[in-house]
């Protein structure tokens, strides 16, 4: 049996979620409740734990309190035996000054990488409802001794302009990552779909701290993991794709595999919970 690298998890759960007001009056995007009896950050941290990954930080800013205290209150596991979810305010180490983008997010909290010096680095969003083994991406991510690896999820080409776009060649290695392309690229086997980026990345240690470092002298960047670490990486050839449709989830049915929703707006709110409703539901919490 392989034994598991060192992985820590991150999850930038910062996000104000300004386009889901009234949802975020009071609270940050990632602890709007979601089916009666969850939060959106519980969909992450569910992918998570059940791939074995215990060491986890949650970089929070906006409105936090009710975040904060879902995971102190819900996400418990054993400090005996090293193992941690933990909230992480801007704790402006560099200065008096707050998160300016997901990249400085991790530049001001790179205490904590330096703490668990691990060898493996997976950085994920909050806000997204699905279901993943991230394991399996992980394991991708080494087979294929990129520096970073990013979770594509295939959409119609059509549709793919409201996604960041991800352009790779038929190793994997991504050629092009495009915010939002008027004209988003195929993937190398089907020219109707696009691989639109998912938010999830797989690092390797040295090469995130180097990228963000970097990243930080940079005053025309906006320090943004999306918008300028990834394509910055991409540039230099150290980056691949991971195919979301390769993902298999023990339980999960032909109906719901490799389902996934930005639910960033109200309507995509609102049609995210009618995919629970039915008495087949698309996608089913109980993973049954």
């Amino acid at each position: 049996m392989r034994s598991q690298p060192h992985v820590l998890g991150i999850v930038l759960a910062g996000g104000e979620g300004k386009r889901l007001y009234p949802l975020t009056a009071d609270r940050a995007k990632p602890a709007v409740p979601f089916g009666g009896a969850y939060r959106l950050i519980d969909f992450v941290l569910s992918n998570l734990v059940n791939a074995g990954y215990l060491r986890l930080c949650v970089l929070t800013q906006y409105k936090s309190h009710s975040l904060d205290r879902h995971i102190s209150q819900t996400w418990r596991l054993s400090g005996f035996t090293g193992e941690y979810i933990t909230p992480v305010p801007a704790q402006q180490r560099l200065g008096p000054r707050w998160y300016t983008g997901s990249a400085d997010a991790i530049l001001q909290s790179l205490n904590l990488v330096y703490d668990e010096d691990p060898e493996y680095i997976v950085v994920f969003g909050a806000d997204h409802v699905y279901r993943m083994d991230p394991e399996q991406m992980v394991q991708h991510h080494i087979d294929s001794g990129a520096g970073v690896t990013v979770a594509g999820i295939r959409v119609p080409r059509s549709e793919a302009f409201a996604f960041g776009c991800i352009d790779s060649d038929e190793s994997g290695r991504i050629t092009q990552f495009l915010e939002k392309p008027a004209h988003p690229p195929g993937t190398p086997d089907d020219p109707n779909m696009t691989f639109a980026s998912m938010g999830n990345y797989v690092f390797t240690t040295k090469v995130l701290v180097d990228a963000i470092r970097a990243d930080s002298e940079n005053s025309d960047s906006d320090h943004d993991m999306g918008g300028d670490i990834i394509p910055a990486l991409v540039e230099a050839g150290m980056a691949a794709v991971y195919d979301f449709g390769d993902n298999v989830v023990p339980g999960a049915t032909d109906r719901d595999r490799g389902y996934w929703r930005d639910v960033g707006t109200l309507d995509a709110f609102y049609d995210a919970h009618m995919d629970l409703v039915s008495v087949q539901p698309i996608f089913n919490l109980y993973n049954r």
